[in-house]
């Protein structure tokens, strides 16, 4: 079954490549005197097994990579050494985040907004970390403090991912909410913490109504039954979040390198978004017309 997905997963990305690498070269700028040395491994080859890392279900990427080098390398023949696959990396965070973007999923009218938090290392360590140094910063949820960054997105009714963006572990929820609905149109509904009168009626001029549930010290105010029906299956953005720490391994504190925290990031991100089976409300097409209608 690895073997399927190895190949529809590299047949994907390459398809991709090919296209990515014959348009951004175009706008590459010649250096001299500077010489990059090249790899043996073409860039869609390196992209596929960093998503493929995702679906093993394996803790750490150097125990994926040691255990099924025998196997990669009857796929790959040019495949490297452990250590030389890690200095490649970096070259394919671009080409990771763009082929990423195109995967991103069309809204429907009916979309879920929430973070999550990526935890860098433990809370009592956080002063003496050094490599998320001025980029993962100290944050506090219903859970506790933590220190790290947080992963705010936005799903649709089929558990696909809309918009993601990324932000230190200070950021309040509703500051990256102008970026992340930019593409956005009909209901969008979140927790408490996006409870705000100025983005709600910011969003309304843009044609997205913010539904969430008011605060306990707050009046009751006029929510149809439908509204109510669908905060209630807010919950399918928490079991995205659940997929991706626990299925795609999006969140460990071993990371030695901003870069390849991010290209772990995207490798799992993309792996998510291209799994057939998501946490979603089986909702059919026509179902989701007929909730719509009914608003």
């Amino acid at each position: 079954m690895f073997e399927n997905l190895l190949i529809s997963l590299f047949c994907s990305i390459d398809d991709f490549s090919t296209m990515f690498e014959s348009e951004f070269s175009q706008f590459l700028l010649p250096i001299r005197g500077y010489v990059t040395r090249t790899s043996q491994m073409h860039m869609s080859e390196i992209m596929t097994v960093i998503v493929a890392f995702h679906y093993s279900k394996m803790r750490t990427f150097k125990d994926f990579y040691l255990s099924e080098q025998i196997n990669l390398r009857s796929y790959f023949p040019t495949l490297v050494s452990y250590n030389r696959f890690i200095e490649l990396i970096p070259r394919t965070i671009f080409p990771l985040f763009c082929y990423l973007l195109s995967l991103l999923a069309d809204c429907s009218g009916i979309s879920f907004i929430d973070s999550t938090i990526l935890t860098v290392c433990h809370i009592r360590r956080a002063s003496f970390h050094k490599t998320f140094k001025g980029l993962a910063s100290k944050g506090k949820t219903s859970t506790g403090w933590f220190f790290g960054v947080k992963l705010h997105l936005i799903v649709n009714e089929n558990g696909e991912i809309l918009a993601f963006q990324l932000t230190d572990g200070s950021t309040h929820d509703l500051v990256p909410v102008d970026f992340l609905v930019k593409k956005l149109f009909g209901y969008l509904f979140g927790d408490k913490g996006y409870l705000s009168k100025k983005v709600f009626e910011r969003l309304y001029e843009k044609g997205i109504k913010l539904v969430t549930r008011i605060r306990s010290n707050m009046k009751n105010r006029l929510m149809s039954c439908w509204e109510k029906l669908m905060l209630r299956t807010r919950g399918v953005i928490e079991s995205v979040h659940n997929r991706l720490k626990n299925g795609c391994q999006i969140e460990h504190h071993r990371h030695r390198s901003r870069i390849n925290f991010l290209a772990n990031l995207f490798g799992g991100l993309i792996g998510y978004q291209l799994q057939p089976n998501k946490p979603s409300l089986r909702l059919s097409p026509q179902e989701s017309s007929l909730l719509l209608s009914m608003s």
